[in-house]
């Protein structure tokens, strides 16, 4: 599967940005989609997960509240809405796919090439 994101960029502390990540290829295989973030000098965390099935989703416990996982079938995209953005926001944010929901909380399988968001104070 190929995974294509989009929608990074800069914004202020307390605003919004909206990611998508465009799945192509053996899209079958991967029942869920998440997003990972990278920091500076960080190890790539968990942010958020979803399944193209039922669309349950898992967060991790810094983005509950201020940002929501959804995809649309129709596209093959998954999307993370991001709201209230702070400053430790900043990272690469990367999109993976990955045949099970529970293992993608961990790592993906497949990943996208990432992209940059930056929250300014």
């Amino acid at each position: 599967v190929q995974l294509v994101e989009s929608g990074g960029g800069l914004v202020q502390a307390g605003g919004s940005l909206r990611l998508s990540c465009v799945a192509s290829g053996r899209t079958f295989s991967n029942a869920a989609m998440g997003w990972f973030r990278q920091a500076p000098g960080k190890k790539r965390e968990f942010v958020a997960a979803t399944t193209w099935s039922s669309g349950v989703r898992y967060y991790a416990d810094f983005v509950k509240g201020r940002f929501t996982i959804s995809r649309d079938n129709a596209k093959n995209t998954v999307y993370l809405q991001m709201n209230g953005l702070k400053p430790e926001d900043t990272a690469v944010y990367y999109c993976a796919a990955d045949p099970s929901i529970w293992t993608i909380q961990v790592k993906g399988s497949s990943w996208g090439q990432g992209t940059q968001v930056t929250v300014s104070s």
